[in-house]
């Protein structure tokens, strides 16, 4: 079994919300951590029945166990008004709980206890690279890095069984939406302007819906956490930017399955997308993991000329690092103008682009290049700030 480098530490002070899109692993990581955990499984129908008729049977069961007793309840937004008893539990009984779910959506919506600020917000993301032995760079890209997804050869069957138990189980199940027609059709338009800059009124009209529709869409897809926004970084000098932000799905194998990607090698534009998608994604783990401060973002100016990932300090907006990213087997100095423009704005910003390149160097002006795959041990390594 891969070794996940995500730990939950909250634990020792706190009760734990463990929030993750379907088949990131949520489970078999908890029972890898706490094997000596009471466990509640809201996914079994029995357990689920007995609590659903009287929630006040998780007290009644818990009520004498030993002070700081760790319980998790997994799939918890299945059954929400166990989150009073749980509120209980952890005030009355110092009892230690891990909630862990695929979606809040369903826990803001009805309105549900979320205990007060008494539990930390934890976020587990697919497999990254630094977990894998004898990482695949070209299959990460091609497969994505759900675990059921990355660690077999094709995963087109699992691919399609995922986005289908998505759409009845999240979806339909819940009544989030009316049409499941409409909302199949918006997740694949979606895709093809996944990594792109969100425009409401194009994809309205590829949907035949309203603009807010498909804002309520894309905010359905952030809170089940199967896909995010990448905000624009907007701290200026004198250049007008855009504001709008991009959209990704939360795994490459998601956008590649509904964009009909596949087989996918350097040298194709498809590839490049890929590629983008995956190290951001890459990113965007070890940001949640390690360094919470920072926020992900990317720079655009009106005039088109863009860098594609934007560091910055959460606090001071200040940007720290920003990166460029590139499918071409060496970096040229074209490949350099939006970093360069970028610096004008931001001098004190370090600088790097992300190629195939051979080997790492740095230009006459300071602009690190490192391949992706030296970049991404980088990363993982704590060394790019």
């Amino acid at each position: 079994m891969i070794e996940r480098i995500f730990k939950i530490t909250d634990i020792q002070e706190d009760s734990v919300f463990l929030w993750g899109a379907r088949q990131t692993g949520k489970s078999t990581l908890l029972k890898s951590l706490f094997p000596n955990a009471i466990y509640v499984d809201l996914l079994q129908n029995d357990v689920f029945e007995r609590f659903r008729r009287k929630p006040s049977l998780l007290r009644d069961d818990l009520r004498e166990k030993e002070e700081g007793t760790i319980v998790i309840i997994d799939e918890v937004q299945k059954l929400p008004e166990l989150l009073d008893e749980v509120h209980w539990l952890i005030v009355n009984e110092n009892l230690k709980f891990i909630l862990s779910g695929s979606s809040a959506r369903k826990l803001k919506r009805c309105g549900a206890n979320l205990l007060g600020g008494r539990a930390v917000r934890n976020l587990l993301l697919p497999f990254v690279s630094c977990e894998i032995p004898d990482f695949d760079l070209i299959k990460a890209i091609n497969n994505g890095m759900l675990p059921r997804h990355y660690l077999v050869e094709n995963p087109i069957k699992r691919l399609q069984a995922y986005i289908g138990d998505y759409l009845q189980e999240e979806i339909k199940a819940e009544a989030l939406i009316r049409k499941v027609a409409v909302f199949t059709r918006f997740l694949e338009v979606a895709a093809l302007t996944n990594g792109e800059i969100v425009n409401y009124n194009n994809i309205a009209a590829d949907c035949g819906v309203s603009a807010p529709t498909i804002k309520e869409y894309f905010s359905i897809l952030e809170e089940t956490l199967v896909g995010f926004m990448q905000p624009a970084y907007t701290k200026t000098v004198k250049r007008r930017l855009v504001n709008a932000p991009r959209f990704f799905y939360f795994d490459v194998g998601i956008a590649n399955y509904l964009t009909h990607r596949k087989n996918l090698l350097p040298g194709s534009v498809d590839f490049g997308h890929s590629l983008e998608h995956f190290v951001i994604q890459e990113i965007r783990a070890y940001i949640e993991y390690y360094r919470k401060e920072m926020i992900l973002s990317y720079w655009r100016t009106s005039a088109g000329i863009e860098v594609d990932v934007v560091l910055a300090d959460a606090y001071s907006c200040d940007a720290k690092v920003a990166i460029e990213i590139k499918s071409c087997e060496e970096i040229q100095n074209k490949h350099l103008k939006g970093l360069r423009t970028f610096r004008e704005e931001h001098p004190l910003c370090k600088l790097m682009a992300l190629s195939f390149d051979m080997n790492e160097r740095k230009t006459d002006d300071d602009i690190l290049i490192y391949p992706i795959t030296e970049f991404l041990k980088l990363l993982w390594n704590g060394g790019i700030f």
